[in-house]
């Protein structure tokens, strides 16, 4: 079979990424695409900032493009999104957020500036104007007596139409959207971790909502369990995995629960893994999970095509995945 002639970003990826982490991410990027071409479907965790890196530039379009079938993500990644969708233009960036001072930091605070590495969200035009609209899905919901999970709250807000006189980016940009639009799947584990999980709590401390209007934690982990299990037939599922902590963590336990917990014994291991972290492989980080000890808790198995690029997600996702929208 004829090899088709890439476009211009892959080919460069292709003659100059040839060793190291840059051979890693060729392979994963190949590997990843060689699994969806056979059947197969993909899980994206996302953790850290990257939504507020605007990952979603890239990110959307693979979700349009069928590129992803279900994402885990941070309950910070569920909202900054949309905060970057309608605060945008009030954002600032500090190239130089190495050099400040304590000083600096309070006086960015003092401004209501939130800063997320060398970007600061505006706390009254990202914050506050999501609040207000969420609030408004919370309490409905609350008053009718139904109760979802946080992404659907989301989904709810931003298919209302509510903020789209609010845009200060192009939507095709936005990946939540996309996400909407789609309704894919997502899982948000530990989302009471998020400025909107604070603020619910905080309204449900003043008792204007009841914390039963949320869906938990453990029902996430049920809706995965059910997913999977309607998805991992034939090629299989596969994870790729941006950055650490409980967006990867979480999912990937599903298989063990199934086969060891509830005695499931023909549920089939992840059948792709990638992982994109910069942090040193050492005992007792995240990181020191490397793929190999993953088998022994019954996560991947021996034949799972592994993969770990020691380097900035921000930089090698959105590589990866111009590779697999062949850009």
């Amino acid at each position: 079979m004829a090899t088709k002639e890439r476009k211009a970003i892959s080919q460069f990826i292709e003659k100059h990424f040839l060793h190291f982490n840059a051979a890693s991410l060729v392979d994963a990027a190949k590997a990843y695409e060689k699994h969806l071409e056979e059947g197969g479907k993909m899980m994206i965790t996302l953790a850290g900032a990257m939504s507020t890196a605007e990952l979603g530039i890239i990110l959307a379009e693979m979700i349009r493009k069928d590129k992803v079938q279900i994402i885990t993500c941070t309950g910070a990644n569920l909202e900054e999104d949309i905060m970057n969708l309608v605060a945008h233009n009030h954002y600032i960036r500090v190239p130089h957020y190495r050099d400040l001072t304590p000083q600096d930091e309070w006086a960015l605070l003092e401004k209501g500036l939130n800063r997320v590495t060398d970007t600061c969200i505006p706390e009254e035009e990202a914050f506050r104007k999501l609040q207000k609209n969420i609030y408004k899905q919370w309490k409905t919901a609350q008053d009718k007596g139904e109760r979802y999970f946080p992404h659907e709250y989301m989904y709810k807000m931003v298919l209302s139409g509510d903020l789209v006189n609010e845009y200060e980016i192009d939507p095709k940009n936005s990946w939540m959207l996309a996400a909407a639009e789609k309704n894919l799947p997502i899982i948000v584990p530990g989302w009471e971790d998020s400025t909107m999980g604070n603020i619910f709590a905080s309204y449900c401390i003043k008792e204007e909502l009841t914390p039963s209007v949320m869906k938990s934690g453990i029902e996430y982990m049920m809706r995965l369990t059910d997913w999977y299990k309607k998805n991992s037939a034939g090629k299989g599922v596969g994870f790729f995995q941006v950055g650490g902590g409980i967006a990867g963590d979480f999912p990937i336990c599903v298989v063990p629960m199934m086969y060891q917990d509830l005695g499931w014994r023909d549920v089939p291991f992840w059948s792709y893994f990638c992982q994109i972290s910069d942090s040193t492989t050492s005992y007792g980080s995240y990181s020191g999970a490397v793929p190999n000890e993953k088998i022994t808790w019954g996560k991947l198995g021996i034949d799972t095509p592994k993969f770990i690029i020691e380097s900035d997600a921000s930089i090698v996702a959105p590589l990866i995945f111009a590779w697999l929208l062949d850009m």
